[in-house]
């Protein structure tokens, strides 16, 4: 016996409303991708890329970690997670009310 799956589909004139919090958690998502992202792209050139728990383990992990192919393969991930990041932002368009009717303190709509 197969279950059938009844969805409620969203009238064809009728938009998509999100919540608060789903606003929220798309332009923390953003601004979380781009620290990662700008931590990522430069902290392997710093100094203190040298001075850490993984290149200390054993001369042949030094040389893996201290290498400029590692480094800029960490660097090219925070780059695309800095492209993800834009990509994102240029998504929270979706939030926006486009072809709505704005509606003043009174809640005649304005024409």
């Amino acid at each position: 016996m197969a279950v059938e799956r009844v969805e409620e589909a969203q009238p064809a004139g009728e938009a998509v409303r999100y919540h608060w919090y789903q606003k929220l958690a798309a332009v923390l998502y953003v601004f979380f991708c781009f620290e990662i992202g700008v931590f990522l792209f430069l902290f392997p050139w710093l100094e203190l890329w040298n001075r850490n728990y993984f290149s200390g383990l054993s001369p042949s992990w030094s040389e893996v970690w201290n290498n400029p192919y590692f480094r800029g393969a960490v660097s090219g991930v925070g780059l695309a997670d800095i492209g993800i990041s834009f990509v994102e932002l240029l998504r929270l368009r979706r939030f926006a009310r486009r072809g709505q009717e704005q509606q003043p303190a009174t809640g005649a709509p304005v024409r």
